[in-house]
C-alpha cells in the first residue's frame, strides 16, 4: 500500500495520525531515538556513567582499563556523536515533513470551512430575501 492509499483509509482520523500511519519502522525508531537521546533521563543516566568510568578508572587499585586522560571515554563519545547527529538530522528532517503535512491539512480544512460558510451566507441571503418578498407583498396587497 502507498502513502497516498495509506492516508485515504483514514479518513477520520487526525493528521497526526494519518502522518504516523506513513512512517517506516526505521523512520520511527530515528525519532524514538532522538526523542530519548534529547532527554534529561538521558543526560542524567549518562553523567552517572562518566562519573562511575572516571571514578572507578581512578581510584581503582588495579586493572585501570582507561587510565587519564581517559581516551576510552574519548572514543566511546565521539563514536555516540558520530550516530547521534546524523540521527537528530533525521529527525529534524521529518519534523519538517510534519510540518508540511499539517499545513496540507490545514489548508484542506480551511478550504472546506470557507466553503460552507460561503453556502451559509448564500442560504441566509435568500432566507433574507424571500422574507423581504414576503414583507412586499403584504405591504402591496393591504
Amino acid at each position: 500500500m502507498n502513502e497516498q492509499e495509506k492516508i485515504s483509509s483514514l479518513k477520520d482520523a487526525s493528521w497526526h495520525e494519518k502522518h504516523q500511519a506513513t512512517m517506516s519502522p526505521g523512520q520511527r525508531l530515528s525519532d524514538n531515538l532522538a526523542n530519548s537521546m534529547g532527554s534529561w533521563k538521558f543526560i542524567i543516566w549518562q553523567t552517572i556513567l562518566i562519573v562511575a568510568w572516571i571514578t572507578l578508572n581512578l581510584v581503582a587499585w588495579f586493572d585501570h582499563w582507561d587510565p587519564y586522560p581517559f581516551i576510552l571515554l574519548n572514543l566511546l563519545f565521539s563514536t555516540q556523536a558520530a550516530y547521534s547527529a546524523p540521527i537528530i538530522m533525521m529527525a529534524q528532517n521529518r519534523q519538517n515533513e510534519r510540518d508540511r503535512f499539517q499545513a496540507k491539512e490545514d489548508y484542506i480544512t480551511n478550504k472546506k470551512a470557507k466553503a460552507e460558510i460561503e453556502e451559509l451566507q448564500l442560504s441566509l441571503a435568500r432566507i433574507e430575501t424571500e422574507k423581504l418578498e414576503k414583507i412586499l407583498q403584504i405591504l402591496q396587497s393591504k
